[in-house]
């Protein structure tokens, strides 16, 4: 397959020159390509002779990966190269099964022969180029763009059932119990508050408005039901081999698939990518897996929670009791420490701060012992004991539901890696990796949640899984870009940012180096519905010694996702205090603000807004 349409290949690094290692690079990358695929053709679009070839191959029914010369930035070294490999200057260059053919005419004479069949004909040492353990967002679209290429791949995707029983479809956590239900539910939170609104908006109705759980999930899961189908008639579109079964080392190049009736399966390929992704993590304390639930339950569960106890500070927890505060229930939260660990902390307690007007109870500084079963139901009671993290102070308190949000483990231990050696973080089970994705292994790479010291977020992982098949297959250089990637908390003040928080970006650059712009502000939808003035609030993080980059991006804000997209990009660019304010913004818009921020942390001076 040639380089994806409007995107230029790159194999020879940026830079490198004509330097005696960087043409040592590319001649590794060369001979990577011409071993890694059963047909390798040199060519350049416009040359009738390669065009002959493409179409013999092509009429043979046979898969090949092509890499046009005229249409990647180095083309010239590339073909410079490839001479001092094969003693043949011109294009077509064409390798079968790692054997070199040589042009045009040595080709149809090979098929003539009936030596180019025999090639063809010789058995492949695996059953796949590629398999993918794991159908989430990053293995999905490495397994994909693989195909795309060419490749004969193949993806395992098992979900072991949550303690409760629950599993789910083809496409991961995001699809199923993550990004897409949860945001859902927090439109629907939303809404309730719209319908508050807009009594002062003119709106006049006197039935009473009532929130039913059963038609929302009922709703939500026909919508994931549509997209897993979705998912699996686009692997079979591009001829990928979906195997509903778990998957497991058993030695090198080698794989083990169970069913869910036990059967085994084994499978071989020549590299292996891991995208199993991450589980919710339990308290292991008496009552937690028997009684409690995850987010890997509360998007499907068949009965509306009650009265719920929501364990843990992350943004899962956040965001869940967000939207079950929103739909009108009692909801508490328990945090053993701080709110959004790894998030910039000021914006962390106006999120807390935000909620707890609103309704939502915080019982800081308490940890759970005990979860006790009063009553069954659908909700039943339960009885649950904490105690404080900061003495022998202890309190219980009945609720319908305890939904547990403390953490997830990587799904890395029990997958045979051993066998194989693949090296994992014993601590948390992340797999530590280069900076193409590559484990220890040589053939085995990663992506995704499962990577340590990497943002656990579906579009990270997507583009890292579409970047490794194009790396592994295409002959590409680019690698997936960790640094300024957006991210929003869908939390009922929604919370969006990119780059530093604050408190690391003074670790990196010191105190005195930074300027921070920041600004309260009142959404003018939100003046008419005398909702909070002074409560949604932008902030910019700039580093002085870089003529005063953007590196820090925070807003608390409605529609925060969709502001926070934006601006991301121009920090990509390199965005600064004087492009802000070169900007013009759209008025009457949230995002404007970001174009008018003056009033400086150092300087002190009163943020409150108090017009338009």
């Amino acid at each position: 397959m040639s380089s994806p349409p409007g995107r230029r290949a790159r194999l020879w690094s940026p830079g490198a020159g004509r330097s005696s290692a960087a043409r040592e690079a590319l001649r590794r990358r060369l001979l990577g390509l011409i071993e890694g695929n059963r047909v390798m053709i040199f060519s350049k679009s416009y040359c009738p002779h390669s065009t002959r070839v493409k179409e013999l191959f092509s009429s043979l029914g046979v898969a090949c990966n092509i890499l046009e010369l005229d249409q990647i930035d180095d083309g010239a070294n590339v073909q410079e190269v490839l001479s001092e490999i094969t003693n043949q200057r011109t294009v077509p260059n064409i390798f079968v099964n790692k054997v070199h053919m040589g042009g045009c005419d040595r080709t149809f004479q090979a098929h003539q022969s009936g030596l180019l069949q025999k090639l063809l004909q010789e058995d492949s040492a695996y059953d796949y180029d590629l398999i993918v353990i794991g159908g989430g967002s990053g293995g999905l679209a490495c397994a994909q763009e693989a195909a795309i290429l060419g490749k004969k791949v193949m993806v395992l995707d098992f979900v072991v059932p949550s303690p409760q029983g629950t599993s789910w479809g083809l496409g991961g956590t995001c699809v199923n119990v993550g990004c897409i239900p949860k945001k859902l539910m927090h439109q629907a939170a939303l809404l309730g508050q719209a319908l508050r609104d807009a009594r002062k908006f003119g709106w006049e109705y006197s039935q009473q408005v009532k929130h039913t759980w059963e038609t929302m999930t009922e709703a939500i899961q026909n919508h994931i039901g549509s997209l897993n189908w979705g998912y699996r008639l686009s692997l079979r579109e591009k001829a990928v081999a979906y195997v509903n079964s778990y998957g497991e080392f058993v030695e090198h190049h080698k794989i083990k698939a169970t069913n869910r009736k036990g059967q085994e399966t084994c499978y071989t390929a020549a590299k292996f990518v891991l995208a199993t992704g991450q589980r919710p993590r339990y308290l292991e304390i008496q009552g937690d897996k028997e009684y409690c639930i995850t987010s890997d339950d509360l998007f499907s569960l068949p009965y509306c929670p009650g009265k719920t106890l929501v364990v843990g500070a992350s943004y899962v927890a956040l965001e869940c009791a967000g939207f079950l505060a929103g739909i009108g229930l009692d909801v508490t939260i328990m945090v053993r420490s701080i709110l959004l660990r790894g998030f910039d902390q000021e914006m962390a307690e106006k999120v807390g701060s935000y909620m707890e007007q609103h309704g939502v109870k915080f019982l800081r500084k308490f940890v759970p012992v005990l979860v006790q079963q009063l009553e069954k139901g659908s909700p039943g009671k339960l009885k649950v004991v904490a105690k404080s993290t900061e003495g022998p102070e202890t309190i219980e308190e009945i609720y319908n539901t305890v939904l547990l949000a403390i953490g997830r483990d990587s799904c890395t231990r029990k997958i045979g890696l051993e066998k194989i050696g693949v090296k994992i973080n014993e601590k948390n089970g992340k797999i530590p990796v280069n900076d193409v994705e590559q484990t220890n292994v040589p053939y085995v790479y990663a992506v995704g949640d499962i990577l340590e010291g990497k943002l656990e977020l579906t579009p990270v992982a997507i583009q890292a899984g579409k970047l490794l098949a194009r790396r592994l297959f295409a002959g590409c250089l680019e690698k997936c870009d960790y640094v300024n990637v957006p991210t929003t908390v869908f939390t009922p003040l929604e919370y969006g940012c990119c780059g530093l928080s604050e408190e690391k970006a003074i670790e990196m650059y010191k105190k005195e180096n930074l300027e921070v712009y920041h600004t309260l502000f009142w959404p003018l939808e939100w003046t008419v519905a005398g909702r909070d003035n002074n409560t949604c609030y932008a902030k910019i993080i700039c580093n002085k010694l870089d003529n005063y980059r953007v590196i820090g991006f925070h807003v608390l804000g409605p529609n925060a996702g969709e502001v926070t997209q934006g601006f991301a990009a121009a920090m990509k660019c390199g965005l600064t205090k004087q492009l802000l304010d070169d900007t013009i913004g759209i008025h009457p818009t949230c995002g404007e603000v970001f174009t008018t921020l003056e009033i400086t942390k150092s300087s002190g001076l009163d943020i409150t807004q108090k017009g338009c």
